[in-house]
């Protein structure tokens, strides 16, 4: 077998794994790697990614019976990741400044101007462009991963892909 048909494979099984689980154990295999990719490139912190990743792993693990009854199980745990990421920042950013922008090198695009336009885009419209391009997540399972409803993926696609655009051709 080709390491092209290899990665072909891979590709397919996850696709199958995140689409319809059986096993839990299926399911983390299959998608934790990108899932905490997604929550490293939207977050600009591995660390809290990991956490997030972690958390959200725990989170279906503890309700896989629902869990995998939903279109997109990984998308659930995606947002479910953020979302503690999120409340975790609140918390802390109350109580000491967080650095940020230390995703995985394996992580990011190799592109460091890409990179550092990417960061500077609001969360909102950088999960969706992380799900979008670095997953290439379709439209519909960016929706329901951050609950949101297709016109808006759409409408937070249109904005970041602009502002993205400008800003790679001023950088600032």
């Amino acid at each position: 077998m080709s390491t092209d048909q290899a990665t072909a494979d891979l590709g397919a099984t996850r696709q199958v794994a995140r689409a319809h689980p059986a096993r839990f154990e299926d399911f983390y295999r299959a998608t934790r790697p990108d899932i905490h990719r997604a929550l490293s490139l939207t977050l600009r912190n591995d660390a809290l990614a990991a956490e997030a990743t972690d958390e959200a792993m725990v989170r279906a693990y503890q309700r896989w019976r629902t869990v995998r009854t939903h279109a997109n199980p990984a998308g659930w745990a995606y947002r479910v990741g953020l979302n503690w990421a999120r409340s975790w920042l609140r918390k802390v950013r109350r109580e000491v400044a967080v650095t940020t922008d230390d995703a995985a090198a394996h992580d990011r695009p190799a592109d460091p101007e890409l990179l550092a336009a990417l960061a500077r885009l609001p969360l909102r419209l950088r999960a969706v462009v992380v799900l979008r391009y670095f997953l290439q997540w379709s439209q519909a399972e960016v929706a329901a991963a951050l609950d949101i409803p297709l016109g808006t993926v759409k409408s937070r696609t249109g904005q970041a892909l602009a502002r993205l655009r400008k800003d790679m051709e001023d950088p600032r």
